[in-house]
């Protein structure tokens, strides 16, 4: 079996016996990173929905039935967001609920919800077609899916594009007769009571990082800095364009762990030395390190603010100055505490040949991000500054709240 594509844990089938399954119109269970929700979900394509597959997700998923779907596609029949600002805490995009026009009753039926599918996907739908609200819940899958999001709902419309089916499937959670959520090994069982294929989306993202690549290399050059020599390399991704830049400094051997640090874009930290933050110093930091030992990455990915961007940062400081902490003011301006994915990292450090980490950070959700998209954690190195009178609260801040490893505090 091909390391790259088969399944790291035992119990779990391959993704390319899960595609065959959905190939088929079964029904599959899809579980999550035990770091994120630990969750199973049945999964079944659009294009082979019934009413008898919509009874039986109901029936022994207990949980809420949803459509995850392409953005383009929702777009195409006016199913705008659910609001305008989202702050769910993993970012599931819903979308207003819907029914299909014609052809139902209340809409709620299994019967009723398989017609809302099949119109749904029907080239020939037009937004008219669609009633809103209705008992139909979408979901827009990032245009990365889980290379980008390593989410259910991106999983469901990856699954169906590789088994070459309409990019799009219902999902439904998984509880269990006490109501509770159910984990691992409670979805084997149930795995095999109904003889269904059962799959990870770590397994998923593993496959798609063999089969399919989101970044291009564009551009290198040499690059002397204050710090040393180092090379540059600029990246641009396939899911929404941005530039992401990469400063190698020395050889990188993917057997050997090298000093990696993924910094998110700061323009006031790094290009102003804003006091407000401790962006600059860790970038500098990170570099002169790099330099000390003759070998590193230093990742810069465009996500400022924590992926809200420089305009909303900038909404936030005043929130802040006016008494919220940093987590407060992004909870005001409709975002939740960070936005960032780590999945467009993880594919350059890859075509960079880093594949083992001393990773450069306190934060501890940045380790399980690349660690999910099939890099090694051989170690942590902290980049501790010491605070000043101007971000003392902001760094106590991080550290109670966004559980970032700061010791010295």
């Amino acid at each position: 079996m091909n390391p790259d594509t088969g399944p790291a844990t035992a119990g779990i089938d391959s993704i390319d016996v899960a595609l065959e399954a959905l190939r088929r119109g079964e029904i599959i269970i899809v579980v999550d990173d035990e770091e994120r929700e630990n969750e199973g979900d049945f999964i079944v394509a659009a294009e082979k929905v019934t009413p008898q597959v919509v009874n039986f997700i109901a029936r022994h998923g207990r949980g809420l039935v949803c459509l995850a779907a392409t953005g383009e596609r929702l777009a195409e029949l006016d199913v705008h967001p659910m609001v305008t600002r989202n702050t769910a805490s993993l970012g599931t995009r819903f979308t207003v609920s819907i029914d299909a026009a014609h052809g139902i009753t209340t809409g709620i039926s299994a019967a009723d919800r398989a017609r809302t599918v099949q119109v749904f996907i029907d080239p020939a739908t037009h937004p008219t077609d669609l009633a809103r609200p209705g008992h139909i819940f979408p979901l827009e899958a990032v245009p990365g899916g889980v290379l980008q999001r390593a989410g259910h709902t991106e999983a469901v419309v990856d699954l169906c594009r590789a088994a070459g089916l309409y990019p799009a499937g219902l999902l439904c959670e998984i509880m269990d007769d006490d109501g509770e959520m159910a984990r691992l090994p409670r979805l084997r069982e149930i795995a095999a009571e109904h003889g269904l294929k059962l799959v990870s989306i770590a397994d998923l993202i593993r496959w798609r990082r063999h089969h399919d690549r989101l970044v291009r290399r564009e551009a290198e050059v040499p690059l002397p800095t204050a710090f040393g020599e180092f090379h540059m390399v600029a990246y641009s991704t396939l899911v929404d364009g941005a530039t992401h830049v990469a400063l190698v400094k020395g050889q990188i051997d993917p057997e050997v762990p090298v000093l990696v640090r993924v910094h998110s874009e700061c323009m006031t930290g790094d290009l102003f030395h804003s006091l407000r933050c401790d962006c600059g110093q860790q970038m500098e930091a990170a570099l002169r390190q790099m330099e000390a030992a003759g070998s590193g990455v230093f990742l810069y990915m465009r996500q400022e603010g924590r992926g809200i961007g420089l305009v909303n940062k900038m909404k936030a400081y005043r929130l802040q100055d006016e008494g919220a902490d940093t987590v407060e003011a992004n909870a005001r301006l409709g975002f939740p505490p960070d936005l960032r994915e780590y999945g467009l990292g993880a594919q350059i450090l890859r075509d960079l040949g880093v594949r083992r980490m001393l990773l450069m950070t306190n934060n501890p959700r940045k380790i399980v991000g690349l660690e999910s998209h099939g890099l090694e954690l051989a170690g942590r190195v902290p980049l501790q500054i010491e605070p000043g009178l101007r971000n003392a609260e902001y760094l106590k801040t991080k550290k109670a709240r966004l559980g970032h490893l700061l010791d010295h505090l």
